[in-house]
């Protein structure tokens, strides 16, 4: 009887040993594992902060993409608008030199009329006519000066008088009033 006590003692030893070397292998496949699981938590980490600058990246990009195109069509709209402001500063001669016929007072209120239909058309579409008055200083950058002569009512750099309206779209000069400086 001792020996199949011997023998099954040397089983379990056997499968002590067994478990022993399992549990030392679970042990280590444990902290492979674990080792593993924070590598690809740290490359996780990094794919998101890459995918975060790169939608941050595109975003920047798309609202620097908008507003150039914005800036592209006022400059394309300001240059259209040019176009037409003869056309304005025609029916403001016509206005000025009205004959004291009246028979010719439907006509005059014609292009009045007209003349204001195109102003709100104007104003509606961001254009605005720049306020120049006589006395004004004079300023480079909304005014062009067709001269400068000596005014005795007025001081060096005022404005004497308006000969064509400036305008403006937004905040971008698309024509410079044209006046007279007095010197």
């Amino acid at each position: 009887m001792d020996e199949p006590k011997k023998h099954e003692e040397e089983k379990i030893a056997q499968a002590d040993k067994a478990f022993e070397e399992d549990m030392s292998s679970s042990e280590n496949e444990l902290e492979m594992l674990k080792t593993e699981n924070e590598q690809l938590r740290m490359q996780s980490a990094e794919y998101l902060d890459s995918l975060q600058r790169e939608r941050a990246s595109f975003a920047n990009y798309r609202r620097r993409v908008d507003q150039e195109n914005l800036q592209i069509y006022d400059i394309a709209f300001g240059d259209l608008v040019k176009i037409f402001l003869p056309v304005v500063d025609d029916l403001e001669r016509a206005l000025k030199q009205k004959p004291e016929i009246p028979e010719v007072d439907p006509w005059y209120q014609g292009i009045e009329l007209t003349l204001q239909k195109l102003y709100k058309t104007l104003e509606s579409k961001g254009v605005q006519k720049l306020d120049v008055n006589p006395g004004d200083q004079f300023d480079p950058s909304i005014h062009e000066a067709v001269s400068h002569e000596d005014h005795p009512d007025f001081s060096d750099g005022q404005i004497v008088e308006v000969l064509q309206n400036g305008y403006k779209l937004k905040d971008r000069i698309i024509r410079p009033a044209l006046v007279r400086v007095a010197k």
